[in-house]
């Protein structure tokens, strides 16, 4: 598609006026859109790298809609059907495409069809009207009039410029383009161009958002043609952290924090899998860990669940890792192997770890190597496939453990240092070997001062003075400032308080309060006060999800959508390049309500951005803060 001069400055001016509306997000690098309106039909033709993307499970009898004249039976953009309105019902109609379309391997091929079945499936599907998002009474002026001078959208060209013939292989951050373009003529033709087939499913998210249902219930159209956008994420890690040992999480749940992801483009999920509480995940070698550590039988995650898992996240562009923290966070083995664990369930906790029951590995012990290197045999080969990391924890390890070691007694940092050391450089080879690259939180290199490699990535959760403490010094950085990104914050403690003292402790904050609203979250950027060189560091950026206070029940409302909110920042950078200053909410708060329509609409429990009041104003000025 070309866009002349004339074509862009009008694509240009319609922006400024509506741009709120379009709620694209994250907010691509480069966008201009018009206000022509056209259709979508289940049979769109669709081609990937010029051979047909087949779905279509039509039977002989497919009659999804007919046109105004009793005597016009062809459907279809070739026949005088395709320019009649639809006239049944979603449940009567027989879809053209197969929803949840079931990829047969993780062939490029294969993880593109899956993808634009997704596609089809949340437009058609589970799309919503957007009279929340119009003035009141106004939708009527948004959406287009179905009887009248229908345009429909002809195909869809998919092209995948690099790599098209190959099969998943799991990259580091940055190692796979996530880069693309897509174009919609004012005539109903699409072209949606990557590198990756990570862009395409980047391209065809964005695609969906496009599209909303008519008000008639049997129409889906896009308002905003000739479309034009090119766009990639200023960072290669967008994640989660999501805590599955303080609180089990089930599968079903696991997996629809995966499709919210794919939803805002977030494309790693860090599943901290066991700790101190709990071991939900089962180690085929050793099944008394899991058999005695979780908190339940039904409670554990089998080598199927965990390869389901990955899998899932993969055909979504989101990588699965896990994370086996150590050597704290890890009384829960205590259960099964007391011999290698010290300090489990001491009291008073607050002498030997941040929460109960503390227990860490003991440092001078040889059958903690034993364990970890029947741990890793097991465990590794399964995950290798699907992920480049592996997570080795080291955060919050007490110094006090060891002085109940009886192979230490000391809380001595110069005599612990050096166990330490030897320790991670341990495991870090061990997982090396089995060509995954170790992850470590930021105590390793800061507080204990243990050298790590060069290759080893360091998660920060402490602030942005670790931040630039680690970039400085040379490691590359995941940052997960809990200042903006623990999104478990703020709901009050859940220790409990025994009377007389209680009163001390009202009115019961936790630890990292105040709760983050998405406001919050979406004001944090992680290159700030950052030179060049160290800004260059900073791979990305994961929102805490710990699960001391979360079930399952509230897992979605605590996730979404300020998960999707920090995606925004690490896609297209705190900065708005039109203004050279932080993205202002009034752009954010339509498009992010947008968001969140979709992602209930798609199964996600999201909370609400805000009332409905401020939503159908699609400037956001309706809830602006007056500056007096």
């Amino acid at each position: 598609m070309v866009f002349t001069p004339s074509l862009r400055l009008l694509a240009v001016s319609v922006v400024a006026l509506i741009e709120p509306v379009s709620a694209i997000w994250p907010a691509p690098q480069t966008f201009t859109k018009g206000n022509s309106s056209l259709y979508l039909h289940q049979n769109i033709n669709i081609t990937y790298n010029g051979e047909p993307v087949r779905l279509s499970i039509l039977p002989s009898s497919f009659t999804s809609f007919s046109s105004t004249s009793p005597n016009n039976n062809v459907c279809g953009p070739d026949g005088p059907g395709y320019e009649g309105r639809f006239t049944e019902t979603p449940a009567q109609q027989q879809l053209a495409y197969t929803a949840e379309y079931p990829a047969s391997s993780l062939s490029n091929k294969e993880i593109v069809t899956a993808g634009v079945s997704r596609a089809l499936g949340s437009i058609f599907s589970k799309n919503f009207v957007p009279w929340m998002l119009q003035p009141r009474g106004k939708l009527s002026e948004f959406e287009p009039d179905v009887y009248k001078g229908q345009k429909w959208i002809k195909s869809l060209e998919i092209v995948q410029t690099k790599n098209a013939n190959t099969t998943f292989k799991p990259a580091l951050a940055g190692e796979i383009s996530e880069e693309y373009s897509l174009t919609l003529s004012a005539e109903g033709d699409v072209k949606l161009t990557a590198e990756s087939y990570i862009g395409v499913l980047h391209g065809l998210e964005t695609f969906t958002q496009l599209f909303y249902q008519h008000s008639t219930g049997t129409s889906w159209y896009t308002p905003y043609a000739p479309v034009e956008i090119k766009d990639k994420p200023k960072y290669p890690h967008r994640g989660i952290l999501l805590d599955v040992a303080r609180t089990f999480m089930p599968v079903k749940n696991i997996l629809r924090t995966i499709d919210g992801m794919a939803s805002s483009k977030l494309n790693r999920l860090h599943i901290h899998v066991t700790d101190s509480q709990s071991w939900p995940l089962q180690i085929i070698s050793m099944p008394e860990v899991a058999e005695k550590g979780a908190y339940h039988p039904s409670q554990t995650y089998s080598p199927a669940d965990i390869d389901n898992i990955q899998k899932y996240g993969a055909l979504r562009g989101v990588q699965v890792y896990l994370e086996i923290d150590m050597p704290g966070h890890i009384g829960s083995v205590s259960l099964s192997h007391p011999h290698i664990i010290v300090a489990y369930d001491q009291w008073p906790y607050q002498w030997y770890c941040a929460e109960p029951p503390c227990g860490a590995f003991k440092l001078n012990n040889t059958g903690v190597d034993e364990f970890l290197g029947k741990l890793w045999d097991d465990l590794l080969p399964r995950v290798a496939p699907y992920s480049a990391y592996f997570h080795t924890g080291g955060d919050e390890l007490n110094r006090n453990d060891s002085m109940l070691d009886e192979g230490i007694k000391s809380n001595d940092t110069e005599v612990l240092r050096p166990l330490l050391q030897a320790f991670v450089d341990k495991q870090h080879e061990r997982i090396r070997k089995q060509g995954l690259t170790p992850l470590t939180w930021e105590e390793i290199p800061i507080e204990w001062n243990v050298n790590i490699g060069k290759d080893v990535v360091v998660q920060t959760w402490l602030g942005s003075e670790s931040v630039k403490n680690l970039t400085s010094r040379g490691h590359k950085v995941i940052d997960s400032n809990y200042n903006f990104w623990y999104l478990d914050c703020g709901r009050g403690q859940w220790l409990n308080f025994d009377n007389p003292g209680y009163a001390a402790f009202s009115p019961f904050l936790d630890w990292c309060n105040p709760y983050k609203p998405w406001r919050h979250v979406y004001s944090y950027d992680p290159a700030a006060n950052l030179t060049e060189e160290e800004a260059k560091l900073v791979l990305g950026g994961e929102v805490a999800v710990w699960a001391e206070s979360i079930d399952p029940i509230t897992l979605d409302t605590i996730i979404w959508p300020r998960a999707a909110v920090a995606g925004e920042v690490l896609w297209s950078g705190r900065i708005d390049p039109a203004t050279g200053q932080n993205r202002t909410q009034l752009d954010a708060a339509p498009r992010l309500s947008e968001l969140r329509e979709r992602l209930v609409a798609r199964g996600v429990q999201s909370s609400s951005v805000h009332m409905t009041w401020c939503t159908q104003d699609p400037t956001g000025k309706a809830c602006e803060f007056p500056l007096v």
